[in-house]
């Protein structure tokens, strides 16, 4: 991609709506644009970042056997009522009426909507386990949309649904979900931590959290600084290696996951015939990742002064290439000629030929957050060199043109963020 040519409308001055660093930063990087309170066109720099979480989470998810399926948003009352949820979820849930005056509410989450599904479907033993998932927009009306993508009322999210015959079953589908958000967020390249939870309006007797590590976290936690283990605020103990050595650190919650056992399989009659010939209910969990708050937490967690700092596999591209000035064709030549040799290869680049002035095109490239910025002046005409900057942590180091793309290779491994 050409500079030049990339919508990205970025911004000098902090917006005045903007409270935390995520969302000042997606909005001056030109990431995304509010429609209303609370909800946002995601531009194509931000759509790239999206899709590349997604990506992640899909091969993840895939990679343990989740099928992928879509369901509506659109969801009808008789499913909610049918739980008792309806009436308990409270005012987030987006109500209202169709032309037939039948209720229906915009989904925040799909727990109704999937046993609706197995119900009708899995009626034997044979037909389990199964575990299906989709990444889709929810919905929640928050009382005080705030934090740009963070606290939304529209929002995307992978949520998965394991079916197990019965409670060992769901314990081991459980256990698989918790080592694939692991390695989500691992090849995200993201400080995490998993902190047992409350399970609150979506039910069940055990649930964990997965928290991003960043100062400006709402949620408090205590880990463990011998086996990193993870616990709310409130806990005095460690119970997995016996130490007393926790420390409190803050995170954003990324991620959900819950042992909803028979929570709605019983009270909405989704049973299977066992092998003995005996009708049970289902025994169910649901795990949820929220994609854009994955976005808005890395920026939260990789940022300076002057702008985001992506890890290598979240960057919209990994390589900028700024020629300083137009002094000569010659610059022009060499900056087109590394441009199509790297974009040939594993590395999306992308090329500043902007007619402007050098300041302006090394402050966007900062605040855009590209991993490595290759400078071109009038040293890799005399002399055939080019200048590299790391923007993880600002190291510069001069290298000739022809080690580019092992430099780059060399970068990618040891980033702390991959």
């Amino acid at each position: 991609m050409k500079m030049s040519s990339l919508f990205a409308p970025t911004l000098k001055e902090d917006p005045a709506e903007a409270e935390i660093a995520s969302h000042n930063l997606m909005l001056r990087a030109g990431m995304i644009r509010q429609l209303s309170a609370g909800i946002y066109t995601y531009l194509p720099l931000g759509l790239k970042i999206l899709n590349k979480i997604s990506s992640i989470v899909r091969e993840e998810m895939n990679r343990v056997g989740g099928q992928e399926l879509l369901m509506p948003a659109m969801q009808p009352s008789e499913l909610w009522k049918e739980t008792g949820r309806w009436d308990v979820y409270g005012p987030e849930l987006i109500r209202f009426r169709d032309r037939r005056e039948r209720n229906f509410c915009l989904g925040p989450t799909h727990e109704e909507v999937i046993t609706d599904l197995v119900r009708r479907e899995l009626r034997s033993y044979r037909d389990l386990p199964v575990m299906m998932y989709q990444i889709q927009v929810k919905f929640r009306d928050e009382i005080r949309p705030r934090f740009g993508v963070m606290r939304s009322r529209e929002f995307i999210m992978k949520d998965l649904y394991s079916f197990d015959r019965d409670k060992e079953g769901m314990q081991k589908s459980y256990e698989t979900m918790y080592e694939a958000y692991c390695r989500v967020f691992e090849r995200c390249g993201l400080q995490y931590q998993a902190v047992r939870a409350d399970s609150g309006v979506i039910g069940g007797d055990i649930s964990h959290e997965f928290l991003i590590v960043a100062q400006s976290g709402e949620e408090k936690m205590m880990v463990c600084r011998t086996c990193r283990s993870g616990y709310p605020e409130d806990e005095e103990r460690c119970s997995v290696c016996g130490t007393s050595t926790l420390e409190e650190k803050r995170g954003i919650e990324v991620g959900h996951i819950f042992q909803l056992g028979t929570k709605y399989s019983r009270s909405m009659n989704a049973l299977f015939v066992d092998k003995d010939g005996q009708e049970k209910p289902i025994i169910m969990g649901c795990y949820g990742i929220g994609i854009g708050r994955t976005m808005g937490a890395a920026i939260e967690a990789y940022h300076d002064e002057h702008g985001i700092q992506w890890p290598w596999n979240l960057a919209p591209y990994q390589v900028a290439i700024i020629p300083v000035h137009k002094r000569t064709a010659k610059i022009v030549e060499i900056a087109d000629m590394l441009y199509n040799t790297i974009k040939d290869t594993r590395y999306e680049c992308v090329l500043d030929d902007r007619d402007l002035r050098a300041g302006h095109k090394f402050k966007d490239a900062d605040l855009l957050g590209f991993p490595v910025q290759i400078i071109l002046g009038d040293r890799a005409v005399d002399e055939n060199t080019l200048e590299v900057k790391i923007r993880q942590n600002g190291e510069r180091i001069d290298i000739n043109r022809e080690d580019v793309l092992e430099t780059l290779e060399n970068i990618r491994k040891s980033s702390f963020h991959n």
